[in-house]
């Protein structure tokens, strides 16, 4: 379908004036054209559309009918609906009274088309743009991030569930795509074990039973697999994605035992031996949902970040969205926001976030980087001298880095020097001390429970080092307390994408949909809030009770 852009878009004067007359103060979508003018242009799209071809419905209208869907949470059905008969819906999209609209199919290949060209941000950062415009949106100032776990579109399995239907999905793929291959390598009786669909009920409940359920499915794939790669006219549907996934949940899942002078055997992989979860495959239906767990939360899906400008002179804007797999830690996306902020022009000189986003790594990267103070709480120390306050932790030996030395509380040098690395590969310093000096120590028991007694202590590279220590430092200031107080009124906005936006639970498979949803929805959100402030709204404070207010008076 090709583009044929248009220059400007002028309401009908007929539909101008019945929503005037049924809207005589406006609506929030009327003001959308009369305060906001037209957020996007056709040609903001033209690279998505090819020159020639059937002309395509117009793209700022797509855009616009968009973005009303996510700010209403309407399906595409119920969005194609309201073009047809809503009066403040037509005066936006400047449609005339009888405009018939379009098919709702439209929205979905639209959105189809923003994601197959890498343009999910397209509409997003249109309305930051039009926020710079007005001189409401600038770098600098504080910004703050905070995430939320966000539920995959596919039901929640167990592993065994999870593997059952993996078989049952590829079966169901060669049964309409080689249906004559598939009845030569089956036999009847897979029916009665894949017909169905894999279910915790189903499966048998002895731990005896379920481990010979596993194997058994477990040759029964490797079989299926086997088959595939040694036909060679399987070679292109060995590609097709649900034999694919049924590959990488094969390995992930099971071990092929080949005993001397037996043949080999399909065992079903023990915990230790299995893929993490964060690896691990739990649906065949989304590839890229992943398992996670925090504190009592447990879901199979994504995550969500959420970052906005939190200015008192400004409204507070969504400035960055990342989608991430459940697994993946909020400060493995510090980083990332950072280099979002920073492509488009929109670094903060302070940066809040929780303990999440926050390490001695990325204390010193975001500020010698991007020039971002970071703040927020450093981890804790969890050794056992801290955790029991009767010893004598690392932060109470002095490090002097020019001469490759600490010296403990007891006024004793180390006697050696050494780089190392973590289990994650993070560059790391040992320092020992003599095992000697250690024994004879009046104050040992307080500093080490090892034998024979010998202090080892790990640090930090030195720029990592002293951040952490001055970020420590500074969390017990009183300054700090309130500056970190800004913090938390990012929740109140993680609490409207979700509550007002669906933003909880996604309604696409794929985490690149499903990031497109979310930029979509603080699309809408800063629409909303743009209008709430070119209006003179205030923003909301904190509710307070009756009682809390009582006390407050007479304090």
């Amino acid at each position: 379908m090709s583009l044929q852009a248009r220059q400007t878009y002028v309401v009908p004067e007929t539909t101008a004036q019945v929503a005037q007359s049924i809207f005589p103060k406006g609506s929030p979508v009327m003001r959308m054209l009369d305060e906001l003018h037209m957020i996007v242009e056709d040609r903001d799209f033209a690279d998505l559309f090819p020159a020639r071809g059937q002309p395509a419905e117009a793209p700022m209208r797509l855009a616009l009918a968009t973005l009303l869907q996510f700010m209403e949470g309407l399906t595409d059905r119920q969005a194609a609906h309201a073009v047809r008969t809503r009066i403040d819906w037509k005066y936006l999209l400047c449609l005339e009274l009888a405009d018939p609209g379009f098919d709702h199919t439209v929205l979905s290949e639209f959105r189809s088309r923003l994601v197959e060209h890498g343009a999910e941000r397209r509409l997003f950062d249109a309305v930051l743009a039009l926020a710079k415009e007005r001189g409401v949106l600038k770098a600098g100032g504080r910004q703050r991030s905070d995430s939320t776990h966000v539920l995959g579109a596919m039901r929640a399995m167990t592993k065994l569930e999870g593997v059952g239907e993996t078989l049952r999905h590829a079966l169901d793929e060669l049964a309409t795509l080689a249906p004559e291959w598939l009845l030569a390598h089956t036999t009847p009786e897979w029916v009665d074990r894949y017909g169905l669909r894999s279910s915790e009920y189903r499966l048998p409940k002895s731990a005896a039973d379920r481990q010979t359920w596993a194997a058994q499915m477990g040759t029964d794939g490797m079989s299926l697999l086997e088959a595939l790669a040694a036909d060679d006219k399987m070679a292109v549907l060995r590609r097709v994605p649900a034999l694919e996934t049924l590959r990488q949940v094969w390995v992930q899942n099971f071990m092929v035992e080949n005993p001397p002078g037996a043949p080999p055997r399909v065992l079903w992989r023990a915990n230790d031996n299995a893929a993490p979860p964060k690896r691990r495959i739990g649906s065949p239906y989304d590839t890229d949902a992943r398992y996670h767990n925090k504190g009592s939360v447990q879901w199979s899906g994504y995550k969500l970040h959420l970052t906005e400008t939190c200015d008192e002179e400004t409204p507070n804007l969504i400035t960055n969205v990342e989608t991430t797999a459940a697994a993946v830690t909020d400060d493995a996306v510090t980083g990332t926001i950072h280099a979002s902020l920073a492509e488009r022009g929109l670094l903060p000189s302070t940066h809040l976030g929780d303990t999440g986003y926050v390490n001695a790594e990325l204390l010193v990267e975001a500020r010698q980087r991007y020039g971002i103070e970071l703040v927020g709480p450093t981890r804790g120390d969890n050794h056992r001298q801290v955790k029991d306050g009767l010893g004598f932790a690392a932060r109470h030996f002095l490090v002097d880095f020019e001469r490759q030395e600490a010296t403990c509380p007891a006024g004793q040098t180390s006697s050696s020097w050494s780089m190392s690395s973590t289990h994650s590969g993070k560059p790391v310093i040992r320092v020992k001390f003599a095992t000697a000096i250690c024994r004879r120590c009046a104050v040992h028991a307080q500093c080490t429970d090892s034998t024979p007694p010998r202090r080892t202590i790990t640090i930090l590279p030195q720029a990592e080092h002293e951040a952490l220590r001055m970020g420590r430092a500074r969390e017990k200031t009183a300054d700090f307390a309130v500056e970190y107080a800004r913090r938390a009124g990012v929740e109140g906005t993680i609490a409207q994408a979700v509550r007002s936006h669906a933003a909880r639970r996604t309604p696409y498979f794929g985490q690149i949909k499903t990031h497109l949803a979310h930029l979509m929805i603080a699309a809408a959100m800063n629409v909303v809030r743009l209008l709430r402030w070119l209006a003179d709204e205030p923003k909301a404070r904190t509710q307070r009770s009756a009682f809390t207010k009582l006390y407050r008076a007479v304090a």
